[in-house]
């Protein structure tokens, strides 16, 4: 009974607290976050600063130097070190990697997406990471991942946009990536087609549990353990919504594996998917693994592949849409190198095309640095160290590596950081200019590099060139961009653009 009450105390507490400074936040938004109220902690400043997080973390950072603390609520435990110090990204990701894990309470908190390479440490992790290597590494990859995406683009993604500018729609291009890279993450990964990208925009069960799931682990990581753990015990609020959301999406995963065991039985042959890969690759080696093995690893594929991408494109076209001199140069760039589309057939490039293609990938650097897909990476020291900003760190202490504001300090990129400028990553050469990891640190650094960000940069690539060489972007006045709360730096309200043609940009800009 007396946890009873204290989970209910810590609700009630927690609750009046949020709502209280909300209410006022607009009156009392500028107090520093250095300020340690009693018993509130730094609470109170966050929170009023809840609707410009990222900014206002990146600007408390600059002011103390690119690291600081956040001391929570007395009775929460939400103490944190917060940094964007490339020398401690350094220290903490690559020198002294074996001191900084993902640790248990982060394994709690995402714990739906089991136990797999995103969650593990130590052996478990090093495991599934040269697992995935070696599927990345198979020389059948590269064309399984050309031929879905280059057809999934030609018969899906180019008729809505299509559609779209004959209609005279308004599409929502969050969601139009965020259903593309749905269906093209289930294909690679499961060699099966959802559909979920279509001219009626249907409603897919399974997209939308997975949507669920990662906005429930968002809440996780905002309220103190005792509440969502209290909600998870009655199930109620964003506990039973969790719930009911990994229910529907481990089923279809389940389901997914069934179906690859009984075809793999039958003919005893891969198909063009990672699953099928992976059940195959162990199955040589005398290793079968069971069901929740694949369910995990699968599901963490997902999270690293999906809405990354769809964070990545949908940031670089509000940026492409609002700097006509960058769009210009990307389709400069692409007829030098491919010449003009022609009207009649819609062209989609391939790998080694896009490997072309410099200013684009400087143009995708720059739109990462400024929108990291990860705005934060956690971790969670084993023992005590000083890192090289001279902090010290306790053991078990919870460090926040703020991605978001690295990419907007003067130190690291000059005094024109905030800028969108392509030519930054660029030599006089016309070659990619080096940066190292624990500076642009949007695929992570050391040995948790991203395994992906080749594949992503392919994916990004394919899917940039065929819309931009078709269709004119722009961004409906007056529509509101900001990041929304969630695990991925999405857009809190999508990014809605009507959709024309070059050429009839060409010709209404004559008539003016």
């Amino acid at each position: 009974m007396a946890m009873l009450f204290l989970y209910a105390a810590t609700i009630i507490v927690s609750t009046f607290l949020f709502l209280y400074v909300h209410r006022h936040r607009r009156n009392s938004c500028r107090t520093p976050l250095s300020i340690d109220w009693p018993i509130l902690g730094m609470l109170p400043q966050v929170l009023c600063n809840l609707s410009q997080i990222h900014d206002f973390v990146t600007n408390v950072l600059r002011e103390k130097g690119g690291t600081g603390e956040f001391m929570g609520p007395w009775f929460t435990n939400l103490n944190y070190m917060v940094t964007s110090d490339p020398l401690n990204v350094h220290h903490i990701m690559s020198k002294h990697f074996d001191n900084y894990v993902k640790g248990p309470e982060f394994r709690e908190i995402f714990q739906p997406f089991g136990e797999d390479f995103l969650s593990a440490d130590s052996e478990a992790w090093k495991y599934t990471r040269t697992l995935f290597h070696s599927l990345f590494r198979k020389k059948s990859f590269e064309p399984m991942l050309e031929n879905n995406i280059q057809k999934k683009v030609l018969n899906t993604l180019l008729p809505i946009f299509e559609h779209a500018w004959l209609h005279g729609k308004v599409l929502d291009l969050q969601d139009v990536f965020s259903r593309f890279m749905f269906d093209e993450t289930c294909l690679m990964l499961l060699g099966y087609d959802p559909n979920s990208l279509s001219i009626d925009f249907p409603l897919v069960e399974v997209e939308k549990a997975f949507d669920e799931v990662e906005e429930s682990i968002f809440y996780r990581q905002t309220v103190p353990r005792s509440v969502w753990k209290f909600q998870e015990w009655l199930q109620i609020g964003e506990e039973k919504k969790l719930t009911k959301a990994c229910k529907v999406f481990d089923q279809f995963l389940y389901s997914s594996i069934a179906t690859k065991r009984q075809e793999l039985s039958k003919c005893n042959k891969g198909g063009d998917d990672l699953l099928s890969d992976l059940m195959m690759r162990e199955e040589n080696r005398g290793i079968v693994h069971d069901d929740k093995f694949l369910k995990d690893a699968i599901f963490n594929l997902f999270v690293a592949g999906r809405d990354t991408i769809t964070s990545a494109l949908t940031w670089f076209f509000w940026l492409v849409a609002t700097h006509p001199s960058v769009e210009a140069n990307i389709l400069d760039e692409i007829e030098e190198i491919f010449g003009a589309t022609k009207e009649e057939k819609q062209e989609v490039l391939g790998i080694n095309d896009v490997k072309k293609l410099i200013y684009l990938h400087g143009a995708l650097c720059e739109s990462l640095r400024l929108f990291p897909s990860v705005p934060i990476e956690r971790k969670q020291s084993l023992k005590g160290d000083i890192l090289p900003s001279g902090h010290r760190v306790n053991p078990n202490t919870v460090i926040l590596v703020f991605t978001y504001a690295m990419g907007r300090f003067e130190e690291i990129w000059g005094k024109d950081c905030l800028k969108f400028k392509p030519e930054r990553w660029i030599s006089e050469k016309r070659e990619i200019i080096h940066v190292p990891s624990y500076q642009f640190f949007s695929f992570n650094a050391g040995p948790r590099t991203c395994l992906g960000k080749d594949v992503s940069f392919f994916q990004m690539k394919i899917v940039a060139t065929a819309i931009l060489r078709n269709y004119h972007i722009q961004v409906v006045e007056n529509h509101s961009i900001s990041p929304a709360h969630s695990i991925m730096l999405l857009m809190k309200h999508g990014l809605k653009a009507p959709v024309t043609t070059h050429q009839l940009e060409k010709e209404d800009s004559k008539s003016l």
